[in-house]
């Protein structure tokens, strides 16, 4: 077995497990943040390795694996997935946002302190995945 033929199986592992997580997410209603960043983290994993042995392969078999992987990140991931997964980040953002800005008057339990203390985390932490899903979405938009 050649280098290529250990990338392509790679490449093959890396792909099956990123049609079970596209096919996981689409059948969820919501994320949490570590999915999301795994998610987005497999695709451009397997987008990676794909370009790679664009340029090494020499089998029309592996091509046409490839093409396929290509084309469920293109027409599932990039056109229903990755809008949704923004669409779910806005939301969680705003109504953060606003639950945390409509508990700001007088005086708070520890309790409340608390809880809002965890929402304080929870939207630091919905913004920075979302400007992470933004920078792949301006990646696919300069390709």
């Amino acid at each position: 077995m050649t280098s290529s033929d250990d990338v392509f199986q790679a490449f093959s592992s890396e792909s099956e497990k990123l049609q079970n997580m596209i096919d996981d997410v689409d059948a969820k209603n919501d994320m949490n943040v570590d999915e999301i960043v795994e998610t987005y983290y497999q695709v451009m994993n397997v987008s990676s390795m794909a370009i790679m042995l664009k340029q090494q392969i020499t089998e029309s078999n592996e091509f046409q694996k490839i093409q396929e992987i290509e084309t469920v990140i293109s027409e599932k991931f990039n056109t229903v997935i990755h809008p949704k997964v923004m669409n779910e980040l806005s939301i969680s953002i705003q109504e953060l946002t606003q639950t945390l800005q409509s508990g700001n008057s007088g005086e708070k339990s520890r309790e409340q302190t608390e809880l809002d203390a965890k929402r304080f985390e929870e939207l630091r932490q919905n913004m920075s995945t979302k400007e992470f899903v933004q920078q792949y979405e301006n990646g696919i938009s300069n390709d």
